[in-house]
């Protein structure tokens, strides 16, 4: 998700008004730590909501991921006496803003799980910062392209092809579910570039807004949720669990985790979180809920983030 930055983490749309390493007091817990935890975090979303989708629609499982997630950015909120953002129009970017990275991706990748095995939900959203640098080209003009960038962007969408195996007519591949895990990593590039047109500046501190537009999300949802799904008629235990987790843990500290890594060692260094999350989704999908793995999907992965990295780089000053 996001707030309005100008620095964002690509494969989870997180951001922090913080553009470089705080000065502040050091924290008790080693940032590298901290960081090795946000990976697992965001790593293990994906099966987190594979387990919820196995009893719940997938707009439950979203509209509780978005409620735990605001409920912890709402006690945060309170404790450090942040005020919440001002002015109608500010809401109503953020309302957008919930949409396109929140609401709708967070669906998409819960619609998607129904189908397709949770290492390659994972793997799709690592697609991001490839969307992202397209998307730049056209949207953002001083945003101007590199060699290597656009080489960068090349090589991650033939690592896409790989995973998907292109040369095998993908056979086996489930194209709905594919098709709409990569549409949820498309719809948050989407959104940073939506954000930094319309928010970036708006004085609110990065925790309020993030805040104020997760809250806005959890209301969209509630809204969607009980016109396409019925109440559910019981509640078992493992998936709510993990729909909790999901929302408590994958969705509100792990934004409260990327905040302070953003404040304390810059965007920089807690964007490279993004490289660890396919890798640890893919582990825990393959050891936790036994899903096959193919040698294209790891060589894939590889190739999808080593393109992702070289899109993210900046020409020596």
């Amino acid at each position: 998700m996001t707030t309005a930055a100008s620095s964002t983490t690509p494969s989870t749309g997180s951001a922090s008004v913080a553009t470089g390493p705080s000065t502040g007091p050091r924290r008790a817990l080693d940032w590298r730590l901290r960081f090795g935890f946000l990976s697992l975090i965001w790593g293990f979303s994906f099966l987190l909501i594979k387990v919820g989708t196995e009893s719940y629609a997938p707009f439950q499982v979203t509209l509780g991921r978005l409620a735990f997630g605001t409920a912890v950015l709402a006690v945060a909120i309170a404790v450090k006496r942040e005020r919440l953002p001002r002015g109608a129009r500010t809401w109503a970017h953020l309302t957008v803003a919930a949409l396109l990275l929140n609401a709708l991706p967070f669906s998409l990748f819960a619609y998607a799980e129904l189908t397709i095995p949770s290492t390659l939900a994972g793997i799709c959203n690592a697609t991001s910062p490839l969307w992202g640098m397209a998307l730049s080209l056209v949207a953002l003009s001083e945003d101007r392209p590199t060699r290597v960038r656009v080489a960068g962007l090349g090589l991650g969408f033939l690592g896409v092809l790989t995973v998907l195996g292109a040369w095998q007519g993908f056979s086996g591949l489930d194209a709905r579910g594919t098709t709409l895990a990569l549409l949820a990593s498309l719809s948050y590039p989407i959104g940073w570039i939506y954000v930094r047109r319309t928010l970036a500046g708006s004085g609110g501190s990065a925790l309020s807004m993030t805040g104020a537009q997760l809250f806005l999300a959890t209301l969209q949802l509630a809204l969607v949720t009980p016109v396409f799904t019925t109440f559910p008629t019981r509640f078992p235990l493992l998936p709510l669990l993990a729909i909790a987790a999901l929302g408590g843990l994958g969705t509100g500290l792990a934004l409260l985790i990327q905040y302070g890594l953003v404040t304390e060692v810059g965007p920089t260094t807690a964007q490279m979180v993004t490289y660890f999350i396919p890798v640890i989704a893919t582990a825990a999908g393959v050891a936790l809920l036994g899903e096959s793995l193919t040698w294209s999907t790891p060589v894939g992965a590889v190739i999808v983030l080593a393109g992702a990295a070289l899109t993210q780089a900046r020409p020596k000053a």
